[in-house]
Parts: C-alpha cells; structure tokens; sequence
C-alpha cells in the first residue's frame, strides 16, 4: 500500500490523552484519494501513481478524457494531482485509497504544506533580527538591518544575504507528528501543521511511535438499567429524591380515590325538596328587589317637591 497521501486541513482544537495529557490536535480530511494514473517504467521511465484529490466544478476538455483512462466521471474530476512511489500491493487506475488502510493510530508522519503568507516584512519580524540602539544619538536606528557588506572587495552583496522582503507563503514540512486517531477518512495528528484552512497536505508515513498513548475518548452514558456508583453524595440524594416521590405517589393516589368515589344520587322525596326550596327563595328575593326600587322612585318625588315649597317661600319673601 502507497506511504503518501493528499489531505485538506480542517482545524485545530485541543484534545487529551488517557494519562491527562492535553495536546494541540489538528483535524485533516484526506477523502477521495483516486488513483487517477499508473506511471510505468517502459513508458514514463519510472514508477508511480498519480493521485487525484478534490473536485473541480467545469473540467477542461483534456482533464475529461484523461480520466476516461481511469474510467473516472466528469462529475468526479479531482483537483489536484500528486504522484507518490509505488510500495506493497498494486493498485489499478480507478482506485479509490481508504485512509484507515495507509494509517493507524501511533503513526509517525511529516506534513508538508504551504504556509501562511505574510506580506512585506520588515528585517526584525522575518529574520528576528535585533536592531541598534535606541540611544547615543541613533534614534532612527532601532528595526535598521544594519551594514550589508563590505567595501570594495568584493565591491557587491552576497547572495542569500537575510534582509527584508516576502514573508510566509512558502513550502514547509513539520516532521516527527504523531497519528492519534482515523475517524471516518479523518486524520487527527498531533501538533499544529502549516497552511491556513482548507489548504492542501500531503501526510507521509516515516514510522511507528514505540511508546503510544491513545487518545481519551467520551464515555458512553450510563443506562437506566446499569446501576449507579456506590459513594455517599449519590445514595444520599437517591434517599430524598425516593422520599419525595413516595409523598407524591400517596398524594395521588388519594386524589385518584376521591375521584373514583360513587357519587350517591338524591332520592326522588329529597329532589322535591330542593326544588320547593329554591322556588320559595326565588319570590324572597324579586319581593325585596320591588321594595327597593319603590324606595329609590320615591326619594326623588320628596326631593322635587321641598324644592317647589322653598322656591314659593323665596317669592312670599
């Protein structure tokens, strides 16, 4: 089986190991690796598969009929191509490599990606220089590259002299990372790798940890059926949360016993009762509303007429 895969890094999250161990974790997606062609030493003059990764939305008439070769579909045109050696079993054209079949947890790998670019920096921030002074008269001396050569002979500047100029967006590999996990065609590796998201890897395999510690996974929840832990916090809480519950089961089957009671029906004499009753209440009741309403209508009649006697009185005046 191939050493050498192409991923797309994902993120970086934190993770921790069975022994307490955090450690920076860096999630890479390395699904559909298609072995796209088959260098031959006959023809090509060496061996090796050429990998296609991702997809591309409108391919270009000859990018469709080279994967024709491989019997690959316009609508599953990779990307991007990688060739990689040939080692262990063969692979035909077509082929799609299964990452939990080139890697396993305690996997040495190296990531080779590119890094982040940075732009025009500055002497002190790409190369760390130190800068001059800050006193005795050299106050635009502080972040200066300093000389950068010498006079005469050899009268120019040397090649590769580290001075200020493009930083970042160059080809980097992170050697010594370690596998922790294969979930699902996902790599988790160990550390932090070059790029910026949904940048394109390639993981090489370079060996096997010999001391691995696996990553600590979540542990499943417990079951109602599985029986609780035996410490003194749980079995006191337990007690009241059953006392409580006892309370209300009693409470509610008092309540169900209340309303499943017979309710008895009154016998026909008693019905007449009632009813004579209420009858007899009925003309109480309008009698003493009558008697009220006469008393208001006569307020008003005495009202009007000691007014009429106190005007007649004015006038005789």
């Amino acid at each position: 089986m191939v050493q050498i895969l192409v991923g797309k890094k994902i993120d970086q999250t934190q993770m921790f190991l069975t022994d307490g161990t955090r450690l920076p974790v860096t999630k890479i997606d390395a699904t559909g690796n298609v072995v796209v062609q088959i260098k031959s030493q006959d023809k090509d003059g060496y061996t090796a598969y050429q990998v296609g990764f991702g997809f591309k939305k409108k391919p270009t008439k000859a990018l469709i009929g080279h994967l024709k070769k491989a019997n690959l579909q316009e609508t599953s045109s990779p990307a991007f191509f990688h060739e990689i050696p040939i080692t262990g079993e063969e692979l035909k054209a077509g082929d799609t490599i299964v990452v939990a079949a080139v890697f396993k947890p305690g996997d040495i790998v190296k990531v080779t990606g590119t890094s982040k670019g940075k732009g025009f920096a500055g002497g002190v921030k790409r190369h760390q220089f130190k800068g001059g002074p800050r006193t005795h008269g050299q106050s635009d001396r502080e972040r200066a590259p300093g000389s950068i050569g010498q006079t005469t002979t050899p009268g120019r500047v040397y090649k590769g002299k580290r001075m200020a100029g493009h930083m970042g967006h160059e080809k980097v590999t992170i050697t010594n990372l370690c596998v922790l996990d294969v979930v699902e065609n996902m790599l988790l590796v160990k550390g932090l790798i070059p790029g910026i998201r949904n940048s394109i890897v390639y993981i090489e395999k370079t060996g096997e940890e010999k001391k691995f510690i696996p990553l600590l996974k979540d542990e499943p929840v417990r079951n109602a059926s599985q029986p609780a832990r035996n410490d003194s916090r749980s079995v006191s809480g337990e007690s009241d949360a059953g006392g409580e519950k006892k309370e209300e089961n009693a409470s509610q089957t008092q309540a169900s016993e209340v309303a499943e009671a017979p309710v008895e029906e009154p016998k026909q004499g008693e019905k007449e009762v009632a009813v004579a009753a209420q009858n007899e209440e009925i003309p109480e009741v309008t009698e003493q509303q009558e008697e009220k309403s006469e008393e208001k209508q006569e307020q008003p009649e005495q009202a009007k007429e000691e007014e009429k006697g106190k005007e007649k009185d004015s006038h005789a005046s």
